[in-house]
């Protein structure tokens, strides 16, 4: 009411523009707000739909919603499956992405040229000079069919477990109607872990197919958590599973034979002989480092070692428990060779000989160059053919030089393999973990993870 008085004492009837300036608030400023809020209302939706990444970026840290589920990772206790029949949020919008992503996902197209991520690689260390340069990124899978593409989702647990400072957590799950495993990068990880997760992920594309390396299916890469999607061995490492074969009254059943050992070294030397054509070196070749599929079939992993030294000039890192695997070489620091790996595979030929026995068992990590220089090697196994042993102590000279090639340890495997027996091996009782950590040269510091 004051203001129709106002209007009628201030203004002469018919005086429009004298009306429009007492109700200015009302007919004007007021509209004006409403349309606005209601713009950026309808901007806000737009880019949450279609732009997530900058809705990220402009939302202050403090207003994010905190909706990830805990994952528990290896460390569960064994036989609680805290995340099963449940999918892994993934949909948490933050974006780490280093990659482009096409636009379309193909189901198995893992070789898109695409510029991946750049590294400064420090001055080399060693005379091997790789010329291997990943170029390819691996499939992102695309982000509307996360929450239904990863069901069943369980952790998943390592052979033993020691103190972890992994920044990794490994789950089983099902997609697209297979088994899978799940490697997710823990909230935890800094930039610099989250910019290594992705590169190693690239350098497995990069790789490219190989029969005897486990196949990389995809990453998501767009929002957290990152995940790189690697199909499951359903035998998981080969350490394992020869430390299940000296069970009894397993179902099902773990049998080794000598036969199986010579076409499963045949598999692993082909994996390694494929990355030493592309000038890489593994070296970390023991039976913890091989996967083994449901079909018995073996597949050699533990490949960051690879990506690390390739893309940051990295070099071998003094860690005691690789120390019984390594050749004499590598024990005084020179640099590594493809006969460094050959020696590896010698003694990878021992574990799966002896069951999972630790090699050198009986001798210190402080004092095994001394050994190696006496000219001392590993001991005959029991049921061990001539033939095998011949091959192990062909790949454990302590000249490099004196090591036979990997193509010829191909083919003394391929002629072992014809006249293996079928005889299924056995070993006194079941491993004891401290024992073995003790033997094999494991610091309490050191972690197992079989991805």
């Amino acid at each position: 009411m004051s203001s129709l008085s106002d209007a009628d004492s201030l203004c002469q009837h018919g005086d429009t523009i004298c009306e429009i300036r007492v109700y200015e608030q009302e007919v004007i400023i007021v509209p004006i707000l409403l349309l606005a809020s209601f713009l950026v209302t309808v901007v806000f939706i737009f880019l949450l739909r279609f732009c997530p990444e900058r809705v990220d970026k402009i939302r202050p840290q403090s207003s994010k919603p905190n909706t990830r589920r805990v994952l528990h990772g290896i460390d569960a206790p064994p036989g609680i499956n805290v995340l099963e029949h449940e999918s892994i949020a993934l949909d948490v919008p933050s974006s780490y992405s280093t990659f482009n992503p096409p636009n379309s996902y193909p189901s198995k197209n893992l070789t898109t040229p695409v510029v991946a991520p750049t590294f400064t690689p420090s001055p080399p260390q060693q005379t091997f000079q790789p010329s291997f340069t990943p170029v390819v990124q691996p499939r992102e899978l695309p982000r509307q069919r996360l929450p239904e593409s990863f069901n069943l989702v369980s952790p998943l647990p390592a052979a033993f477990s020691l103190r972890s400072d992994s920044s990794v957590s490994l789950y089983r799950a099902r997609m697209e109607n297979r088994n899978v495993v799940l490697r997710v990068l823990n909230d935890s990880a800094d930039a610099n872990e989250r910019h290594n997760f992705l590169g190693f992920a690239s350098f497995l594309a990069q790789l490219g197919p190989h029969p005897f390396l486990p196949e990389l299916l995809g990453v998501v890469s767009l929002r957290a958590p990152l995940v790189t999607v690697v199909e499951e061995m359903e035998n998981r490492d080969l350490l394992g599973y020869l430390w299940r074969c000296r069970q009894e009254h397993l179902n099902p059943p773990c049998e080794m034979t000598e036969r199986r050992i010579f076409t499963m070294a045949k598999q692993v030397a082909s994996a390694l002989e494929f990355l030493h054509s592309k000038d890489l070196l593994h070296g970390n070749i023991r039976a913890r480092s091989v996967l083994v599929s449901r079909e018995h079939t073996a597949k050699l992993w533990g490949l960051h070692g690879v990506y690390t030294r390739k893309n940051q000039g990295a070099t071998q890192k003094d860690d005691p428990s690789m120390k019984k695997w390594q050749a004499p070489e590598l024990l005084v620091r020179k640099p590594a060779s493809q006969s460094s790996d050959i020696w590896s595979f010698g003694i990878l030929l021992y574990e799966m000989a002896t069951l999972g026995e630790a090699p050198f068992a009986e001798v210190p990590v402080n004092e095994l160059l001394q050994f190696h220089q006496r000219g001392k090697s590993l001991k005959k196994p029991s049921n061990c053919s001539n033939t095998l042993h011949s091959i192990i102590k062909g790949c454990c000279q302590w000249k490099d030089q004196d090591r036979p090639s990997l193509a010829e340890v191909s083919r003394k495997l391929v002629s072992g393999e014809k006249s293996a027996p079928d005889k299924i091996l056995k070993a006194s009782g079941p491993v004891m973990i401290e024992q073995y950590l003790q033997e094999a040269g494991y610091g309490e510091s050191n972690s197992y993870t079989v991805f």
